[in-house]
């Protein structure tokens, strides 16, 4: 039936989507006000702390000596995103519980489209989060060059949208609201603290081998690091394809899981 479908009924769904979606963000101002928070109390206190015990030598992408909140900020960016994510893959278990996912699937549109628009419209409300927190981080004087600020902009898509895919297939595991906060510590916290956000690799490598292998293949350092890298106007294709390669595992294995043949709903009618 797909074929019947126009190039204006395709993008009057991604707009209704998209609207459904930011609808929600602007009417959850704390949601705006938290993603905020968590980064900058690590900007403004964390960072403030560390910056005298914990010294940083010349690491690629700078070219000089800089300061610990200058290296902390690619991965607070990254973290609004992580949070947006599952943010956003949150209200996919609310809408599953209330029937309003299942009357979305029934749609006439290919289940990868549905999932793909949800997940831009998410990329889209994260980025503007991303922004709003980099334009407070300069008054702290983390001001990466302004060609930064649109070289980083590609990269922040990709992250955004490979976050967004990871909750997604999160999302499509989780049966019950109240279960979605414990998997999204279990999956946040580990992720985050366990990367190179906060910590160059090669000084995890000098207090723990384990750890630094840990930290290399998560893909939260990876994207942390393609965001490091694009503020400054350069590539890292290591990391680039990592993320890829996990945007691609994590959103077929959503589109997989929210098919009522093979997936979530064929479990659930099979329990039945």
């Amino acid at each position: 039936m797909s074929h019947r479908l126009t190039p204006r009924m395709w993008l009057t769904a991604f707009s209704g989507i998209a609207r459904r979606e930011t609808l929600r963000f602007v009417s959850q101002r704390g949601r705006f006000l938290a993603a905020l928070v968590r980064p900058l109390v690590w900007l403004f206190i964390f960072a403030a702390g560390f910056r005298a015990v914990l010294g940083l030598s010349i690491t690629p992408p700078y070219q000089t000596y800089v300061l610990y909140e200058v290296y902390v900020t690619p991965g607070l960016c990254a973290m609004i995103q992580l949070f947006n994510g599952m943010q956003s893959s949150l209200s996919m278990v609310y809408d599953r519980e209330t029937g309003a996912m299942r009357t979305l699937l029934v749609s006439p549109f290919p289940r990868w489209f549905l999932l793909a628009s949800k997940l831009v419209a998410g990329v889209i409300v994260s980025l503007i989060q991303v922004y709003v927190f980099l334009a407070i981080a300069w008054f702290w004087d983390v001001r990466p060059p302004v060609i930064g600020y649109l070289t980083a902009l590609p990269a922040l898509f990709l992250t955004g949208l490979m976050f967004g895919a990871m909750g997604l297939f999160l999302s499509s595991t989780i049966r019950q609201l109240e279960n979605f906060a414990g998997v999204m510590n279990f999956v946040i916290f580990p992720m985050f603290f366990a990367s190179s956000a906060l910590y160059p690799l090669w000084r995890m490598n000098e207090s723990s081998t384990l750890l630094h292998d840990i930290c290399a293949i998560n893909p939260f350092t990876h994207a942390v690091e393609l965001i490091r890298f694009a503020l400054y106007a350069r590539f890292d294709l290591l990391s680039f394809l990592v993320v890829s390669g996990c945007l691609i595992l994590f959103f077929a294995g959503a589109v997989f899981m929210y098919d009522p043949a093979k997936g979530l709903w064929a479990r659930r009618k099979g329990g039945a």
